[in-house]
């Protein structure tokens, strides 16, 4: 091979080699971002996968009392009485607590307690309130469903089912400053006339250790973040 023809064939290689790094690292950077997409995409689903206690009856019944009780919409946060409650549900009560039964099971909500005739919450109460709403894991929803025992008047059960329920609001609202708050926040009080808790509820994770029947457990609010997309 003379001198002119080998320049010829070195300048080609020249030209050849950085092509073909180029095409290489092109290729390289395209199976990156491919895995990137991939990998994104994985976690969006899981970022948005529902837990498995969302079955059809416990999101109707979220469309329901989201809609009527403040959750959603301009009326965060305003709550339900316990004949709407029941209306709203439409379920007996039975069936309203197996709902949710899941949650306490799982230890993904509270049962925060009272004394009689108190409608604000305790240290324990307040401690057991931040510790739940910190495990939101990304969950949109916040419930609580307040009650009281069958001891007094319905009347003053139904007002200290509410003063119950909204002062774990105003619980959060103070500790957390948080302005979407109210639109996270659904308050359903339920007074002694509906879903009241049975004696095996006292077995659930609650903010007493002291002994616990029914009477106690039913001065109480139920307290929870709710994955399901409703």
């Amino acid at each position: 091979m003379n001198a002119g023809i080998r320049s010829i064939v070195l300048f080609f290689i020249g030209l050849l080699v950085p092509a073909v790094v180029v095409f290489s690292w092109l290729k390289g950077a395209e199976h990156e971002l491919k895995n990137a997409k991939e990998s994104a995409a994985k976690v969006a689903i899981a970022s948005n996968s529902e837990d498995s206690y969302c079955t059809p009856a416990l999101k109707q019944i979220l469309r329901r009392v989201a809609g009527a009780c403040g959750l959603i919409g301009a009326g965060g946060g305003r709550g339900c009485k316990p004949a709407d409650a029941k209306n709203v549900a439409a379920l007996s009560g039975d069936d309203f607590n197996a709902l949710f039964i899941p949650m306490l099971e799982n230890k993904r909500a509270g049962i925060i307690q009272f004394d009689p005739e108190v409608g604000e919450l305790d240290v324990p109460g307040q401690d057991l309130v931040k510790q739940v709403w910190a495990d939101q894991r990304g969950a949109s929803f916040f419930f609580v469903v307040s009650r009281a025992s069958p001891d007094g008047s319905k009347e003053l059960n139904q007002q200290l089912s509410q003063q119950r329920a909204e002062s774990v609001l105003t619980h959060l609202e103070r500790t957390f400053n948080d302005p979407d708050l109210k639109n996270e926040v659904g308050l359903l009080w339920l007074g002694e006339e509906y879903a009241q808790f049975p004696d095996a509820a006292c077995q659930w994770k609650r903010s007493r250790t002291e002994e616990c029947t029914s009477k106690e457990i039913n001065r109480s609010a139920f307290v929870t973040w709710i994955d399901c997309t409703i």
